[in-house]
């Protein structure tokens, strides 16, 4: 569950990095007031954070595909 939690922030976090690149609008700090704003700055880390947990899903093995091959 922590794993689906996290690749959806980092999803968010890519569509807001998106809008910025392509249209210069940062979509979050619009939202919560501002870059500056501690809220944004709240959920700026808590997306960063998701990212750094979402680095473990390229080191651990597939369990899907571990459960297959133990058969």
């Amino acid at each position: 569950m922590l794993d689906r939690i996290a690749l959806i922030l980092v999803i968010i976090g890519a569509i807001n990095w998106g809008s910025i690149g392509l249209f210069q609008f940062d979509i979050v700090g619009a939202i919560f007031g501002g870059q500056t704003a501690l809220l944004s700055r709240i959920i700026f880390t808590v997306v960063a954070l998701a990212g750094i947990w979402c680095i473990s899903l390229l080191f651990r093995r597939n369990e899907v595909l571990a459960k297959e091959s133990d058969e």
